[in-house]
C-alpha cells in the first residue's frame, strides 16, 4: 500500500530455484468488517489462471464506486488522529471537538483514529504499524489530509508526510486556519496573520543548520543567501512589521479605552468559551446583527453595542 500496489504476489521456490507456489494478496474496497486486504489461496504458477489486468481494472472500479457513495462538498477530506497516554483523559471529547473545527473550516471528515500508547512515538506519534493502516485506510476511503488533534513539531510533520505521502496538519494549524476565514477587521486580520508567521517560522528551518550564511565570518562567504534562508528573512522582517502595527493598535485601543473611563459609561463584557452564545446574547439584548452560526469560531472579531436602561 505504502509503495501504492494494488496487489502483490510472492513466489516460492524449491532448493533447486523451481517453483513450488504463489502466494497473493491484493488491497479491497472499504468494508464493513474494517479488513484493508485479502489473500487469495496458494497455487502452483502453471494453474494461475487469473486475469491481472481486468482484475485490477475490476478492483479499482470497486474502491471508486465506494467512495463515490460519501456526498462530498470540499476538497479537503480528512482523517483525524489521536494518541492518547493518559486514560484519565476524555480522548472522545477532545476528538468531537476536533471535529467540529474541522467542520468549521469546510473540512469533510472521514474518519476518526484514536490510538491509546504508553508513550507518543517522538517520530510517527503513531507506531509504524498503525500509521501503515491509516494509509491503507486513506486509500480505501479516499482521504487526502491527516489532522492530528496535537501540536507536531516541524520534525514531526516532516517524517510522517513522507512516510505517507498524505497532507499532514495539526490542531493549532487549524484553529489558525479558521481565525483566518473569520478575521474580517483590519486589527483581526494583522493579529491573524501575525500568529501564522510566527507558527510558519520555526518550520522554515532545516535540520542542517551548519551552512547557513546568515552569521557570516569564515564558511559563510559564498554564492548568497538559498531560497529557504531568503524566506526565513522576509517572514522574520514581516513579523516586525506586523509587531509594530499591533503596538500601534494597542495604543489606541488605551486611548479609547481612556476615554470611556472618563465619561464614566458602564461597560459590561460578554466572555466565554467559543460558540457558547455570546453573539446571540449580545443581539438579543442590543438588537444587533451580529452573526450567529451554530459552528466554533463564527464570529472572531470583537463587537460592541449600546444598551440603554430601564427598557
Amino acid at each position: 500500500a505504502l509503495l501504492r500496489l494494488d496487489l502483490i504476489c510472492a513466489v516460492h521456490v524449491d532448493p533447486e530455484g523451481l517453483p513450488e507456489k504463489v502466494l497473493t494478496a491484493h488491497l479491497i474496497p472499504e468494508n464493513p468488517e474494517g479488513r484493508y486486504w485479502l489473500h487469495l489461496e496458494p497455487v502452483h504458477p502453471a494453474r494461475m489462471d487469473l486475469d491481472f489486468a481486468s482484475f485490477i481494472q475490476a478492483l479499482e472500479d470497486e474502491i471508486v464506486r465506494k467512495q463515490g457513495t460519501r456526498k462530498v462538498e470540499s476538497r479537503d477530506r480528512a482523517i483525524l488522529v489521536r494518541v492518547e497516554t493518559n486514560a484519565g483523559e476524555d480522548s472522545e471529547n477532545s476528538i468531537a471537538e476536533l471535529l467540529e473545527l474541522a467542520g468549521s473550516c469546510g473540512v469533510e471528515v472521514f474518519d476518526t483514529l484514536i490510538q491509546k500508547k504508553p508513550e507518543i512515538d517522538p517520530k510517527f506519534l503513531l507506531g509504524r504499524g498503525k500509521l501503515s493502516e491509516l494509509v491503507i485506510r486513506a486509500l480505501q476511503i479516499g482521504a487526502n489530509l491527516l489532522i492530528f488533534d496535537h501540536e507536531l513539531t516541524p520534525a514531526q510533520v516532516r517524517s510522517i508526510t513522507d512516510f505517507t505521502d498524505i497532507k499532514v496538519i495539526d490542531r493549532t494549524q487549524l484553529i489558525l486556519d479558521i481565525f483566518a476565514q473569520r478575521a474580517h477587521s483590519r486589527d483581526g486580520k494583522i493579529q491573524v496573520e501575525l500568529a501564522q508567521l510566527k507558527y510558519l517560522l520555526p518550520r522554515l528551518i532545516e535540520k542542517n543548520t551548519a551552512m547557513s550564511r546568515l552569521t557570516g565570518g569564515i564558511g559563510g562567504r559564498g554564492p548568497g543567501e538559498t531560497k529557504l534562508e531568503i524566506n526565513r528573512r522576509r517572514v522574520r522582517e514581516k513579523i516586525h512589521r506586523l509587531e509594530q502595527h499591533v503596538k500601534s493598535i494597542q495604543k489606541a485601543r488605551n486611548q479609547r479605552r481612556v476615554m470611556r473611563d472618563r465619561t464614566g459609561i458602564p461597560v459590561i463584557s460578554i466572555v466565554g468559551y467559543t460558540n457558547a452564545g455570546k453573539s446571540t446574547l449580545l443581539n438579543t439584548l442590543t438588537s444587533s446583527r451580529v452573526l450567529t452560526e451554530n459552528r466554533l469560531f463564527a464570529t472572531l472579531d470583537p463587537k460592541s453595542s449600546r444598551l440603554r436602561f430601564p427598557r
